[in-house]
């Protein structure tokens, strides 16, 4: 089956953006932390999308979802408690974020959370059909994704949902170590190439893409990328492969897997 549509997704998107941001802020105080921020991320599973365990102070785990079947953010923990929240009734970030820090604090959690991430005083627009189109296009997305890291050698990283920025992606990781500056601090880090899912406003902001880091202009430019796909270096350096390549095309997943496989083949030697 082709994507589905995502026009019309934008006001629910802010919405979902914005509780997802609620999620990741407990994470980003209470979970086990990843060097590379995996405990922060969400990943997809057949109800919608789930963060990591995240250690109660007395014994056991918590762990909170956004069920995009049943139209619920949901914190539950391994002793049985629960707490259910409604996605379609039209909290604001803000409301629904203090609701989720009111649920973790039954559970055991008290932190100090920086709320201005799900900071929002707008009602929540939460339309389910344009919900069941993106949670399609979602699942959709993490099976290519998949695929394309079962073909890969070396260490790659799981495919995550990143609230921050909204969008779905996986890592590869080259040989070669990188020097960059985070927080002030110089860090050491693996050359990479990911490859990623970004679900816009609508058809026509969403798209593909994949990006070598570091990008090497020089090298990539001039390399013929498949049909519908190109090289952007506008904001952000990469290739891209444009939503509205894809819809109605009932090959889509193989052209977003030959999309992946062309960058990698070009920018993988560059980064060992």
């Amino acid at each position: 089956m082709p994507f589905p549509t995502l026009d019309g997704f934008g006001p629910t998107r802010q919405t979902l953006q914005r509780y997802a941001r609620a999620l990741s802020g407990v994470a980003r105080v209470h979970g086990v932390a990843h060097p590379n921020w995996w405990h922060i991320s969400l990943r997809v599973t057949p109800s919608g999308l789930q963060g990591d365990n995240i250690p109660l102070p007395g014994g056991g785990i918590l762990a909170g979802r956004l069920d995009l079947l049943s139209h619920r953010l949901v914190v539950w923990t391994s002793g049985g408690g629960e707490w259910a929240l409604p996605l379609d009734a039209g909290l604001s970030g803000t409301a629904m974020g203090e609701k989720v820090i009111a649920a973790v604090a039954e559970a055991g959690l008290h932190g100090d959370y920086d709320r201005q991430k799900f900071a929002s005083d707008a009602p929540g627009v939460y339309d389910a059909d344009a919900v069941g189109r993106f949670f399609a296009a979602l699942v959709k997305a993490d099976r290519s994704l998949k695929k394309h890291r079962a073909r890969l050698t070396g260490n790659t990283g799981p495919a995550q949902f990143w609230p921050h920025g909204f969008d779905l992606s996986m890592e590869w990781y080259g040989t070669r170590v990188e020097r960059t500056e985070e927080n002030g601090q110089t860090k050491e880090m693996p050359a990479q190439l990911n490859l990623g899912f970004y679900p816009g406003e609508d058809d026509a902001s969403s798209y593909f893409y994949s990006n070598p880091w570091p990008f090497d202009s020089d090298a990539l430019l001039d390399k013929p990328l498949p049909e519908g796909a190109r090289w952007h270096t506008e904001g952000w350096q990469g290739a891209i492969l444009p939503y509205t390549a894809l819809r109605g095309d009932d090959t889509a997943e193989e052209r977003v897997l030959a999309f992946a496989a062309a960058v990698y083949d070009v920018a993988a030697p560059l980064l060992k």
